[in-house]
């Protein structure tokens, strides 16, 4: 499955993307579903137009039905539906033709947000049961990252970057990327290659971190805060990058804590809130972090 976040939306440039000469199906962020058929009737409604026979038509719509689980909603009518259900049903219309290309257009955007899990993990099944190429389209990066084999991230109709989920997420090929991906320690610096690795030093603030990406000259400098570790007591580590400050700020979002250390330069540190709550940090309060110079990208 590719998964395609979007900077802007693109509308029918989306197609320069797509394989050609392929049997494409597309799923609309608007379900665009007929008024006045049933469930039945718009999940079968491309098989007649191929005229397959129709209890050949009835047998494949109750297999779909059945994947997706929505076998009690055949007799309904859409305007009898939730948001959930419709995409289901818009899924299970576009499946049942076997297409080659499944396209979804954004369409989890418009549900709530345990409605969405639930139908990211059915479009993950529905992918790994029949092996179908899909193109999901979306504006949410977590979105992608579920869902994706590989993301190709767009700006303006134009792909910025193409890899692999893990690739996109930790190694960012511009600011634009390492900001769309929600890379909170961004830097700007100057690399000096020195035996296989780079000295970075960050522009006015007399910070030098060392990275494995061997890059000489002007750089920008991204870290993930999960990759940082944060202790009260200075850490006996063979990771090459090591600096002592002060807790700026906390950030609770709920299961996970964000803690701003200011050590010359504001490094944000992503934690549990058990961890945190176990270590007693508080704004003010003197740490250590630290992280290998594997952690540290270059572009």
């Amino acid at each position: 499955m590719l998964a395609v976040p979007l900077h802007r939306q693109f509308g029918t440039d989306v197609t320069d993307i797509l394989p050609k000469d392929r049997q494409i199906c597309m799923v609309y962020q608007d379900y665009m579903l007929f008024p006045h058929l049933t469930v039945a009737g718009n999940i079968g409604f491309g098989l007649r137009q191929k005229k397959i026979a129709k209890s050949e038509i009835i047998t494949k719509t109750d297999e779909i039905a059945e994947l997706l689980g929505v076998s009690h909603l055949l007799n309904r009518y859409p305007g009898t539906l939730s948001g959930g259900e419709k995409q289901r049903i818009a899924i299970a219309r576009a499946v049942v033709t076997e297409p080659e290309v499944l396209l979804l257009d954004e369409p989890l955007s418009a549900l709530d947000s345990r409605t969405t899990e639930r139908l990211q993990w059915e479009l993950a099944r529905i992918h790994e049961i029949t092996g179908t190429t899909t193109i999901h389209v979306t504006h949410s990066f977590g979105e992608a990252f579920a869902l994706g084999d590989r993301i190709a991230v767009m700006c303006g109709g134009r792909i910025i970057q193409v890899g692999a989920p893990d690739d996109v997420f930790r190694r960012p090929n511009s600011e634009f990327i390492a900001d769309f991906v929600g890379v909170e320690n961004l830097f700007r610096g100057k690399s000096v290659v020195h035996d296989d690795i780079s000295l970075v030093h960050v522009d006015g603030d007399g910070i030098c971190m060392v990275s494995s990406t061997v890059k000489s000259g002007d750089v920008s400098v991204s870290i993930r805060p999960e990759d940082i570790l944060i202790s009260k007591k200075e850490i006996e580590t063979s990771a090459r990058n090591s600096f002592c400050g002060e807790i700026a700020e906390v950030k609770n979002m709920g299961a996970i804590v964000r803690v701003v250390v200011d050590v010359g330069l504001p490094f944000v540190v992503a934690l549990t809130k058990q961890s945190y709550e176990d270590m007693g940090l508080l704004c003010g309060v003197r740490v250590w972090i630290v992280f290998k110079a594997s952690a540290v990208h270059l572009f």
